[in-house]
C-alpha cells in the first residue's frame, strides 16, 4: 500500500523537482497489416493504429487529472517498417507513402510522435532494408511525428559496416533534406547497436516482433528529484550517495508502476515494461549534468566525470529494478547535449568535447545524443563516429546510439535553436582527420570472442 507519506512525497517531487511520467507508449503490431497491395497496405496500418490507440491520449489525460502526475507525451511505436513493407514495396517512393500514412494516424490520434520507421540490419541488410534505409530523408522530410531508427550491430552478429557507411550518407541527406528547420530531421533519426525490443522513448522507438499484438510501455524520468535528494547528502561517503540514488530511483520507478497499470487496465492492453531513464529537458532543475555536479565535479567533463556517471547510471537501475518486476528499455541516465541544460554550459565553457561524451557514453544508459556538428562534416567522418560508439555497444554487451545533427549553414561555436523539449545546441568541433578508407572497406566488423554463449 502507497501510505500519506509517499503520497505527499511524491506531490512535492511532481510540483518542486520536475518529476514527470515522460512518456506512455502503446507498442503495436502490424505483422498483421502486411499485403502485397501497397494501397491496402496502407489502409491496414492507418486502420488497425487508428483502433488500437484511438483512446490512448484521452486516458492518458484522465490519468494525469485523477493521480496528478503529468505525463508529458502520448506516443506510438510499431513493427519495423522494413518488414511490413517488404512485400509492397519496390521503390523508396512506396516506403515513403508508408511514412506519410504512419503521419496521418499520428495527428489522427492525437500523439506527439510515432516510432517504427526502421530497419534492423546488424548482420546484412535484404533488398527492402536497404530500399527503406534510403527512404529515410524524404520520409523524415514530408512528415510531422514519424521517427526512424536503425540497428546496425550487435554483440552476437558484429556490426555491418555496409550499413554503418550508408547511414552515413542517410544523416547527411536528412541534415540537407531538412536544412530549412536547422536539419531538425536528424533530431528524430538514431543508428542503433544491440536496439532493445522494449524501447519506449523516441527517436528509437519500436515494436519489436518478439512483442504481444499491443503493449504499454511507460518511460519516466525524474534529474531533478535525484538532484535536490543528493543536495541532502553532500558530503558524504559513497556508500550514502549510492544509497540515495537507489531509494530515490525506486521512488520514481513506483509512480512510473502506478501510471504503467492504470493505462494498461483502462485501455485493455497488456503492461510491458518501466523504463526508468534520467532524460532531462532543457528547463532548469532538470538536468543530468547538474547531478554529476553535484556528485563533485567543478563541471562535467572534468576528469572523474565518467565515473561519476558510471555510479549514477547504475544505482539508477537497481533501485528501478526493486520497484518493479518489469524495467527494461533503456533504463538509466541519458547524456543528450541539447537537451540537458547542464551540459550545454559545459560545452560552452570548453569542458565538454564530442570525445568525452564517447567516453561516457561506455557507462551511461544510451550514446552520443542530440549533438549538433558543422553541416560540412563529411558523411565519412559520421560513419567513422557511428562506427565508434557500435563498437562500444558490441564489445561491451549494451546499447548504444548515435543521434547527431549536422546543421546546414552552421560551424563551430554557432548554436542552433530546435524547440521544445529538444532545447538548443552550440555546434561542437569533430576530429576532421579522414577515415574514409576505414568505412569503405565494406563487410562486417565480427563479433567479439565473448559473443560466442549458447
Amino acid at each position: 500500500m502507497i501510505n500519506i507519506f509517499e503520497v505527499n512525497e511524491t506531490n512535492k517531487m511532481v510540483e518542486q523537482e520536475n518529476l514527470d511520467v515522460r512518456t506512455i507508449t502503446m507498442g503495436i503490431s502490424l505483422l498483421d497489416c502486411i499485403d502485397s497491395d501497397l494501397e491496402k497496405l496502407n489502409k491496414n496500418i492507418y486502420e488497425k493504429i487508428k483502433a488500437k490507440a484511438e483512446k490512448l491520449v484521452s486516458t492518458g489525460h484522465e490519468i494525469e487529472r485523477e493521480i496528478g502526475i503529468p505525463i508529458v507525451n502520448k506516443r506510438i511505436s510499431v513493427t519495423p517498417i522494413a518488414l511490413v513493407g517488404a512485400s509492397a514495396c519496390k521503390s523508396t517512393e512506396d516506403f515513403v507513402s508508408i511514412a506519410r500514412t504512419l503521419d496521418r494516424a499520428a495527428i489522427e490520434v492525437g500523439v506527439n510522435f510515432i516510432g517504427g520507421y526502421s530497419a534492423l540490419v546488424s548482420k546484412g541488410m535484404t533488398p527492402a532494408e536497404e530500399l527503406l534505409i534510403r527512404s529515410i530523408p524524404d520520409a523524415l522530410s514530408c512528415t510531422e511525428r514519424v521517427c526512424s531508427s536503425v540497428n546496425v550491430g550487435s554483440t552476437k552478429t558484429g556490426i555491418n559496416m555496409d550499413a554503418v557507411r550508408l547511414m552515413g550518407e542517410m544523416v547527411l541527406q536528412t541534415a540537407h533534406k531538412t536544412r530549412e528547420n536547422d536539419s531538425l530531421g536528424c533530431a528524430k533519426l538514431v543508428v542503433f547497436c544491440n536496439a532493445p525490443d522494449d524501447n519506449p522513448f523516441m527517436a528509437g522507438a519500436f515494436h519489436g516482433v518478439t512483442e504481444a499484438d499491443a503493449i504499454i510501455n511507460v518511460g519516466v524520468s525524474g534529474p531533478g528529484v535525484v538532484k535536490t535528494a543528493l543536495e541532502n547528502v553532500r558530503g558524504a561517503n559513497f556508500e550514502v550517495l549510492c544509497e540515495t540514488i537507489k531509494k530515490t530511483a525506486f521512488k520514481v520507478t513506483r509512480v512510473g508502476q502506478l501510471v504503467a497499470q492504470e493505462a494498461s487496465k483502462r485501455l485493455g492492453v497488456p503492461f510491458g515494461i518501466i523504463d526508468l531513464s534520467l532524460a532531462p529537458t532543457p528547463a532548469v532543475g532538470d538536468s543530468v549534468a547538474d547531478i554529476l555536479e553535484e556528485i563533485g565535479l567543478e563541471s562535467v567533463g572534468a576528469p572523474g566525470t565518467t565515473a561519476a556517471l558510471a555510479l549514477l547510471n547504475d544505482q539508477v537501475k537497481k533501485g528501478g529494478v526493486m520497484a518493479s518486476s518489469y524495467v527494461g528499455g533503456l533504463s538509466g541516465a541519458f547524456i543528450p547535449v541539447s537537451e540537458d541544460q547542464g551540459m550545454i554550459n559545459a560545452v560552452e565553457r570548453g569542458a565538454l568535447t564530442i570525445e568525452k561524451l564517447e567516453a561516457m557514453t561506455c557507462v551511461c544508459s544510451v550514446g552520443l545524443d542530440m549533438i549538433a556538428i558543422p553541416g560540412d562534416t563529411k558523411a565519412s567522418t559520421i560513419a567513422g563516429i557511428i562506427a565508434d560508439e557500435s563498437a562500444i555497444g558490441m564489445i561491451n554487451q549494451k546499447t548504444t546510439a548515435v543521434r547527431i545533427i549536422p546543421v546546414i549553414g552552421k560551424k563551430i561555436g554557432e548554436v542552433v535553436e530546435f524547440g521544445g523539449l529538444l532545447g538548443y545546441a552550440p555546434v561542437m568541433p569533430v576530429n576532421n582527420y579522414s577515415c574514409e578508407a576505414f568505412v569503405n572497406r565494406g563487410g562486417r566488423i565480427p563479433a567479439p570472442i565473448h559473443s560466442f554463449k549458447n
